[in-house]
């Protein structure tokens, strides 16, 4: 797909669609593709290919979905990705549902998770893959994706199955943080003998219930924060910034994010000014070498 012409923000999202690992990856930016391609007359034939590609990724991921295919071999690690493990009947299907756009069958049957469910969490302009594994006590827990994660979150439902999942877990890597989940059974008075308790062990914790939306989204922002980066929005002279933060590494410097939209595109770069936390005040002009803060407002100006 030619991007002669195009906008930085098409130009990203084009680079995002084709270092893309999996289809749901592409699906999202296939549709930034699309909202960003110009609507004029000569962008039409452009246009119908981005749609009929679209088209043919979501027939494709419905027909994967109907005939039940999913293993290790089908996943593709995101840039950030987080782990879903627990104990049979912990909620983690319910919290996958919850916490993302996947759909898996949740019953309150015991091991009812056969394979692993992956869901996309969107946050804050951010993606996250979170992947629900079965039971850590099946044989069909996989250690391998555990492995490869960036962030494992541990659900439990007592206080002792922390340190018997942690155990088994002593050899992953990834960081860890402890989900003490359906907190909505519990009082006021236990949930504060709880809480003083996973403090007193210095746990990373959260207490949450799916009944619950604002526990829900302290969670999602708890599992953000979990995640090295920094937000970036990008924007065009005389134009509002977008809304789809671009993501990169924190104390990055504007010759670095310039560089990820595109080493052509960064050649081209005459001015820059920013907004927000790393700018001493709006609308101010800094150089290439200026290292950006958390959600920054970047207008790059080109030749």
């Amino acid at each position: 797909m030619a991007s002669t012409n195009q906008s930085p923000f098409y130009q990203k999202a084009e680079q995002e669609f084709l270092a893309a690992q999996t289809n749901e990856e592409k699906i999202h930016w296939l549709q930034e593709m699309i909202k960003e391609c110009p609507k004029h007359k000569s962008a039409e034939k452009m246009l119908a290919q981005l749609k009929t590609r679209l088209k043919k990724l979501k027939e494709k991921i419905y027909k994967a979905k109907k005939s039940g295919k999913s293993s290790r071999d089908t996943i593709k690690k995101a840039d950030r990705q987080a782990i879903l493990i627990g104990y049979t009947n912990s909620g983690k299907s319910s919290l996958l549902a919850k916490l993302t756009n996947a759909h898996p069958t949740i019953t309150e049957h015991e091991f009812t998770t056969q394979t692993p469910e992956i869901g996309t969490m969107k946050f804050q302009g951010v993606d996250i893959q979170i992947i629900e594994l079965p039971s850590i006590k099946n044989k069909k827990f996989d250690f391998g994706i555990a492995y490869t994660a960036d962030l494992i979150i541990i659900i439990v439902i007592k206080f002792e199955q922390i340190q018997e999942i942690k155990n088994l877990l002593d050899k992953i890597p990834a960081k860890k943080i402890i989900i003490f989940n359906k907190s909505d059974i519990l009082n006021q008075n236990e949930k504060r003998k709880l809480t003083e308790k996973l403090k007193s062990k210095k746990h990373d914790f959260s207490l949450t219930s799916i009944f619950k939306d604002e526990e829900i989204e302290q969670l999602k922002e708890k599992i953000l924060e979990n995640f090295d980066i920094a937000r970036i929005y990008l924007k065009e002279p005389g134009k509002p910034a977008t809304d789809k933060p671009m993501i990169v590494k924190p104390n990055s410097t504007l010759e670095q994010v310039a560089k990820k939209i595109s080493n052509s595109f960064a050649k081209t770069i005459k001015e820059v000014r920013i907004w927000g936390p790393s700018s001493k005040f709006g609308n101010q002009r800094v150089g290439l070498s200026h290292k950006i803060k958390d959600k920054d407002v970047v207008e790059f100006k080109t030749r």
